[in-house]
């Protein structure tokens, strides 16, 4: 296959003959490519069981190594995602696979082999491709020479990671399949009756078709001043407004804001009155001596009177610094002055702007890759620094290089915001004050504050559907522009993102430096121009800073964070695409694409309660009113689940309480099932004993009927048996039942005068009696000779009283017969005192 740096053990998954390994300096240098063999399969047969829906192969590369994991395998370029499968197990690998939309950039890499190498290739260069993702990952890919491979799948990413049409995503080739959802605008309606006290009310499409979603309270209303964005293209269709403002002040007051996107509540509370409002920055003018009645009596409207007390009082919260708002007013720009707001504070927050945080996000990632367990040269970090010292890449133990991690920026950003947020909800909560946040466009770092102290203030938005409805409200709705910071292309189909690396990266490690050269010399956008920026990014890592802090406030995980990133970030489903809700309403992004919400719906659905997105430890009652954070607590850490998963996977996962907690949730919800599911077959089979129980009874009292009707039986077959064995006959009963009867002959003889007596009629046609006749009547009377007389041949057959003489034992008897059977002996027992006793009769 290929040579392997000796000092690190292969994967299970590459497959390595001992005679391929070499004594290298332990990078990809010790490669040698030449021994990768191609391999010749039928790309649907090899790849179509792990597409998606609608997903298509464009490229493919076979014998391509990743570097980072030392893996060969087979790449391919769809048109959703980078598809990277193991050669040996033809399983996906997680580091190689990523979605076209996450690749930030990537460049190829002509690396020289250094002298002495036994590469026999003339030219002395190893082809290799970086990917460098917007999820914290830098891949390398190495690939054979002469087969073109790189080129063509460099190619492919030139094509499909930044297409110039919006309906060129996958998102629109995916569809919206079985993830499709309601209406936003009907879910933003439903949130904003709930900040009104109406309840959960349910809002319908046809409310906004005929403009009947205007409700009020005492303090505020619903304006669909806005409903066809001719107001602000930025804004949502709806805007909570105070009530005491019409819509025509609303219109005079909202040109004095940029873009017009004018002061609006976005989060009230109904027991104080107090509101957190936003909007974008003034146009004060340079001098800032430009002012606004109609700006000055819509903030004012904000402060309503508090019960019993004087009117309550304003924060102006400005996110920049404020240097930079001064430096605005060079551009019509500016900040607020608080004698021009009744009753106001003016409060400068430092925050830097979006150019500021992509390269402190790339800074990290780069620490990260360079530190890190997997490295993307090929190495660990521990041996390119010579040693074994750092075991693996755990944080605590890496004091050198704590001082390079400050240098990045990223944990002084997120603290930053964090201390924003945390101080306008201890205003509202504490004070009863409202809080007008704005930063320039009022579209980032005021989204940022305003949904991080929403959440602090409000429990329903640390639930799965509260924080929905949060990220639908404050990012969608309020017109973050995602497609510029996440460098997809826009409705009007431009795009604003430099293929090459940005001003953010670090340079290449002095190995790559030193030896390779960009064989891509695509020119790189001016620092102004790149609007690309981490800034949800780095909203959810402050949410999972507040995760930390507070483990039993929020009813989600870490794992939920980081599935919803790696939906937005991927441009799978619709929901982030397009600069605002109107772009998105023109695109037609509701019908065409599927909704990430309800993707992760089905994926928690999978395993119910159990599911990774749900946090073991969350419990309501615990935390039912506002976080404030002390400033103590809002020193925040690297987001390992997040951060660490492609640089330190043991880091990500090894060691976390919750994971362990989940394994043991997970091990008791199986036992449970299984103990439900031990009871429920004993159930069953308690039935089913009752049931055989049952049954027996029944057939006991069948056999018992049976066995006293065998009885009855068998008394009457001993009592007709004795009485047929009486008459002289023997009853014989064989194995199968059937009866046989067998006549006595007994050879002592014994005189008789007759078988039977016969008589004749005399000339009137009567029988006379005769006295010798006493003992038997005559059945039938038969003339001629005796011996021709049948009755007396069935007699002496039959009849136990005939003599083998011919004569009769018991005399003076006569024969009875039913027809043609002999059936016995009509007796007249009152003879038997005049009968004469012989001994004969009774044999010897």
């Amino acid at each position: 296959m290929y040579r392997s740096r000796s000092a690190r053990s292969p994967s299970p998954n590459t497959q390595l003959a001992e005679s391929d390994k070499i004594e290298g300096a332990g990078s990809f240098v010790a490669l040698e490519w030449t021994k990768i063999d191609p391999v010749s399969r039928s790309v649907p047969l090899g790849v179509k069981q792990f597409l998606l829906e609608a997903e298509h192969v464009v490229v493919e590369g076979y014998g391509v190594v990743l570097v980072n994991t030392d893996l060969a395998g087979t790449l391919y370029v769809t048109n959703f995602r980078l598809l990277f499968l193991s050669e040996g197990s033809r399983d996906i690998i997680a580091m190689g696979t990523i979605p076209l939309a996450t690749i930030e950039k990537f460049q190829k890499i002509a690396l020289k082999l250094p002298s002495g190498s036994r590469q026999p290739e003339k030219s002395g260069l190893q082809r290799l491709l970086q990917i460098i993702g917007k999820d914290m990952r830098i891949i390398v890919f190495g690939f054979r020479p002469k087969t073109k491979q790189r080129r063509a799948v460099y190619d492919a990413l030139l094509r499909c990671t930044r297409p110039t049409r919006l309906w060129d995503l996958y998102a629109f080739a995916g569809g919206p399949s079985r993830f499709s959802n309601t209406n936003p605008k009907v879910r933003l309606l439903n949130e904003y009756c709930r900040l009104l006290g109406m309840g959960f009310y349910q809002a319908s499409i046809r409310a906004i078709e005929d403009g009947s979603f205007t409700f009020s309270n005492e303090w505020w209303r619903i304006s669909s001043v806005n409903s066809n964005y001719t107001m602000s293209p930025t804004y949502p269709f709806a805007l909570l407004l105070p009530k005491s403002i019409s819509d025509d002040k609303v219109l005079q007051a909202c040109t004095f804001r940029a873009r017009c996107r004018l002061p609006s509540i976005t989060w009230c509370d109904r027991g104080t009155g107090a509101v957190l409002a936003r909007s974008s920055q003034p146009l004060v003018g340079l001098m800032m001596n430009m002012r606004s009645n109609a700006d000055e009596n819509l903030v004012a409207a904000l402060c309503t009177q508090i019960a019993g007390e004087k009117r309550r009082k304003l924060y102006i919260a400005d996110a920049r610094p404020r240097k930079n708002a001064l430096a605005n007013g060079a551009m019509g720009g500016g900040s607020e002055s608080s004698a021009n707001y009744f009753q106001s504070e003016i409060v400068f927050f430092g925050i830097d702007n979006i150019h500021a945080m992509r390269e402190s996000l790339g800074r990290l990632r780069d620490y990260l890759d360079t530190h890190g367990t997997t490295s993307s040269d090929g190495m660990s970090s521990f041996l390119r620094h010579g040693g074994w010292s750092w075991g693996g890449g755990n944080l605590s133990s890496m004091s050198a290089s704590v001082s390079t991690l400050g240098d990045t920026g990223w944990l002084i950003h997120v603290q930053t915001v964090l201390a924003g947020s945390a101080w306008i909800a201890a205003r509202v909560a504490l004070e009863s004050a409202s809080v007008l946040v704005h930063c320039s466009d009022g579209w980032d770092r005021t989204t940022q504050l305003v949904s991080l102290a929403s959440l602090l203030l409000d429990p329903y938005y640390r639930t799965i559907k509260g924080f929905q409805a949060l990220v639908e409200k404050d990012w969608l709705a309020f017109g973050h522009p995602f497609s510029d910071r996440l460098g997809m292309p826009t409705i009007s189909g431009t795009f604003e993102l430099s293929r090459q690396a940005s001003t953010g990266s670090l340079p290449l490690s002095p190995m790559r430096q030193g030896s390779g050269s960009s064989s891509s010399q695509v020119q790189n956008t001016s620092h102004a121009q790149n609007q690309n920026s981490p800034i949800f990014l780095q909203w959810v890592d402050c949410v999972s800073q507040l995760l930390r802090m507070y483990p039993f406030a929020f009813e989600f995980s870490s794992a939920f964070l980081v599935d919803l990133l790696d939906c937005m970030l991927s441009c799978r489903f619709g929901n982030f695409l397009c600069n605002s809700e109107k772009e998105r309403e023109q695109a037609g992004i509701f019908d065409a694409c599927g909704c990430l919400w309800m993707y992760l719906a089905e994926l928690r659905a999978s395993e119910g309660s159990s599911h990774a997105h749900y946090n073991l430890f969350y419990d309501p009652l615990k935390h039912d009113g506002p976080l404030l954070p002390p400033a103590a607590a809002l020193a925040p850490t690297v987001w390992p689940q997040f951060h660490l998963r492609w640089a330190c996977p043991s880091e990500a996962q090894g060691g976390e309480v919750e994971a362990e907690c989940r394994k043991l949730t997970r091990k008791f919800s199986e036992l449970q099932r299984a103990k439900e599911a031990a009871e429920a077959r004993l159930n069953d089979t308690n039935v089913t004993v009752e049931s055989l129980v049952a049954e027996l009874r029944n057939e006991k009292l069948v056999s018992t009927s049976a066995r006293d009707a065998v009885k009855r039986a068998s008394k009457e077959t001993a009592t007709i048996k004795r009485a047929v064995q009486s008459l002289g006959f023997n009853v014989y009963f064989s194995a199968d039942g059937d009866c046989n009867v067998g006549i006595v002959r007994n050879p002592t003889e014994i005189p008789q005068r007759s078988i039977c007596s016969v008589s004749t009629k005399d000339s009137n046609g009567l029988v006379p009696h005769s006295e010798k006749a006493d003992l038997s009547e005559p059945v039938t009377v038969m003339q001629g000779n005796v011996s021709d007389n049948p009755l007396i041949r069935v007699c002496g057959s039959l009849c136990p009283m005939h003599t083998n003489d011919g004569g009769c034992r018991w005399p003076n008897a006569d024969c009875a017969q039913f027809q043609s059977q002999f059936v016995g002996l009509k007796a007249n027992f009152d003879a038997f005192d005049r009968l004469s006793i012989y001994d004969s009769y009774f044999g010897t």
